[in-house]
């Protein structure tokens, strides 16, 4: 059995609404100024991954954090180059994984999906490859984490000494639902236009480099998408052999698999997160013996912004470089 504790974070007086938390940095936080590597993994089925490295270049025994951004983001997502600055202010080298199609059109009509392992698993390997001892971990924000999660569960060979998983949709049907109540519309309407945007673009990519796999995307029924249901229906299930959403719904959510999970594992999460329900969270004896929740009240989907309106903290980069820094080799 797992542990359950309470969260330090404390939402400012000014920035209490969890809409605020969520919408904050996407409107008002500047760029972090971030000085990163670009490396091409290639994969066996062809393609690639685009990955990002800042802070010191590895060093064998060193500890390297390996972070993975959330639906519809990429390595430049705010709080993915926030941690990197504050983790290479500390001189922790870190590498951001790009899903496919993320930060620029791949050589497949496949994306990603909240219980795609693979891909990540070829990073972890790849990564471990070149420092078999040093010191790894995986940090996953939303559906990077809901994917820690799963590769934890399903996967876990040992390679992670550590992992972190943020605002994860532990039930995903739950959270589809939600996605089509109230306020939470208006992501749902943003995520789903930057996904469909993707899929376009990838497609006109792929019409130019393989045909074939532009074929698979121009097979897709777009037109009409407002939910995610009719997303997953149409453009997860048939893109990686689900029967349907509901079917993709229960393969993939990791939270029914959280008691398999062994390795030293942080879950935070905010109990208003506008993307998911109270009713998603897990109670103490379905965590795993490797599993912490870190439970917090407020802090929105990603938010956890603290501080005074012209001078924010972003708690939620200072607990992630706190952890690692505890992975750091003596």
């Amino acid at each position: 059995m797992g542990e359950m504790i309470a969260a330090a974070f404390q939402p400012p007086a000014w920035l209490r609404s969890a809409h605020l938390q969520t919408m904050w940095s996407t409107f008002f936080r500047r760029p972090e100024p971030l000085s990163r590597r670009r490396e091409s993994l290639p994969l066996d089925d062809g393609d690639h991954l685009l990955l990002d490295w800042a802070g010191p270049a590895p060093e064998v025994g060193a500890l390297r954090v390996l972070l993975l951004h959330g639906l519809s983001g990429c390595s430049d997502s705010h709080y993915i180059r926030g941690t990197q600055a504050r983790l290479a202010a500390l001189g922790i080298t870190s590498v951001a994984m790009n899903s496919r199609g993320a930060a620029a059109p791949n050589d497949t009509a496949l994306c990603a999906h909240a219980g795609e392992t693979a891909d990540l698993d070829a990073v972890i390997q790849a990564l471990r490859q070149r420092d078999r001892h040093g010191p790894l971990i995986a940090m996953g924000v939303s559906l990077g984490g809901s994917r820690v999660l799963n590769w934890l569960a399903r996967a876990d060979d040992g390679s992670l000494s550590a992992a972190v998983a943020v605002c994860s949709p532990l039930r995903l049907d739950l959270c589809a639902n939600r996605m089509d109540q109230g306020l939470s519309r208006i992501y749902r309407r943003h995520l789903i236009s930057n996904l469909l945007a993707t899929l376009k673009r990838q497609r006109r990519h792929l019409e130019q480099v393989d045909p074939t796999q532009a074929e698979r995307l121009a097979a897709l029924n777009l037109r009409g998408i407002k939910s995610f249901w009719t997303f997953d229906e149409r453009v997860i299930a048939p893109l990686y052999g689900f029967r349907g959403a509901a079917h993709y719904y229960a393969e993939a959510s990791a939270g029914p698999r959280l008691n398999a999970i062994r390795t030293p594992t942080l879950m935070i999460q905010a109990e208003d997160d506008p993307f998911m329900t109270p009713a998603m969270l897990p109670a103490r004896e379905e965590l795993g013996p490797g599993v912490t929740l870190e439970l917090s009240a407020g802090g929105g989907h990603v938010g956890f912004v603290s501080g005074r309106p012209g001078h924010p903290e972003y708690w939620l980069e200072q607990r992630l470089a706190a952890f690692a820094s505890g992975f750091l080799p003596v």
